[in-house]
């Protein structure tokens, strides 16, 4: 099984946030991010939208290069996505797919 098929559930959580932020929510604010996260089945990963940035956090404790490794294949999975301006590992050791707008 490849990396981005046994991530497919991931994706499908975190695209659902990126649509969401066109249809349904101009932003997700700062209050109250636990009502929207939300963890994979195999409780590996967990998503959690804040503002209009998607974090997701490994659950397991790893290594650097698992992030590094799961920041390349969202950056791929968004790459030709206009509405995904970056994916980065932020300060915190966790990633960010960022949504936000250029108003």
């Amino acid at each position: 099984m490849s990396c981005s098929e046994k991530n497919n559930e991931l994706f499908s959580k975190t695209d659902n946030f990126v649509e969401s932020l066109q249809t349904t929510y101009d932003s997700y604010g700062i209050m109250n991010i636990d009502e929207f996260s939300e963890k994979t089945s195999d409780s590996l990963y967990a998503v959690t939208p804040i503002g209009r940035l998607i974090n997701v956090k490994l659950l397991i404790p790893s290594e650097v290069s698992e992030y590094e490794k799961l920041k390349t294949e969202l950056s791929n999975h968004y790459k030709n996505d206009k509405r995904v301006n970056d994916v980065y590992i932020c300060a915190a050791g966790t990633i960010m797919i960022d949504c936000r707008t250029n108003k």
